[in-house]
């Protein structure tokens, strides 16, 4: 009788240990696919932000700018924080033009910077322009303050600001916010803005500089091409625009 107890017992204690080994095995594992489907939902969100701000012709950022930037960041609802006076966090993905196109994506987070009364409470949407060598350098160095390292204004937007050329000698990044659809004033000076490491690895598998990123030397992880896609469009329809017609053809000729 006590040879039967024993060999139940032990029999339990098999299974409590297995079964416990198979909790702890597929713990890790749906703990990383999280953290896995939270920096793709934020590559879509990123996205959207973009399709939805190109998407109003009359407010939208004007593509010859598209075309221009260097490098192209958005940050999906980036929100206020106490801090002191009053501040905003916010994370976001960046990507930058190499010579075989577009980058890989590369996460970072932006703190610092502040909204006026009229947007309130409101989460923001935020694209940031990196518009010629100083803009793309500072992403590029990975942790950089805005104000300090690159200067920042807000960009001209819709048909108005595609004929204006001032964008090109004001700053080397251009500013483009909205809340809950409409375009509003941010002010970004002293924001910092710097590599979000803990993202990377979660999207790479490993930590990854920015500089390696952002110049083309990572390929693209999977979850990432309806940004890139987003970035691509933009980027070239003022280039597809101005090829439509021939050199020297006139708009009377055209018609």
């Amino acid at each position: 009788m006590k040879r039967k107890s024993g060999a139940v017992t032990a029999f339990l204690l098999a299974l409590s240990t297995a079964l416990l080994l198979a909790t702890t095995s597929w713990a890790a594992p749906n703990d990383s696919d999280k953290d896995q489907s939270d920096v793709e939902k934020r590559i879509q969100n990123a996205a959207t932000v973009l399709n939805e701000i190109m998407a109003s012709k009359d407010n939208s950022i004007p593509s010859n700018i598209m075309s221009e930037a260097e490098c192209v960041a958005a940050v999906p609802n980036m929100v206020k924080i106490a801090l002191g006076s009053g501040g905003s966090h916010g994370k976001g993905i960046a990507t930058c033009k190499t010579t075989s196109g577009w980058s890989a994506p590369a996460p970072f987070s932006i703190t610092g910077g502040s909204w006026g009364l009229q947007i309130g409470g409101q989460a923001v949407d935020l694209v940031l322009l990196a518009m010629n060598k100083k803009g793309m350098d500072a992403l590029l160095s990975s942790k950089f303050k805005i104000g300090a390292d690159a200067s920042a204004a807000a960009g001209p937007v819709g048909r108005a600001g595609e004929a204006s050329t001032d964008w090109k000698m004001k700053s080397e990044l251009l500013t483009y916010s909205r809340a809950r659809g409409i375009f509003a004033g941010i002010d970004l000076s002293g924001a910092k803005v710097s590599q979000d490491k803990d993202e990377t690895r979660i999207l790479y598998g490993k930590m990854v500089p920015f500089a390696t990123i952002l110049s083309g030397k990572v390929t693209p992880p999977a979850g990432s091409e309806s940004f890139l896609a987003a970035v691509r469009k933009y980027s070239t329809e003022s280039k597809e625009q101005g090829s439509l017609a021939p050199a020297g053809t006139t708009a009377s000729a055209q018609k």
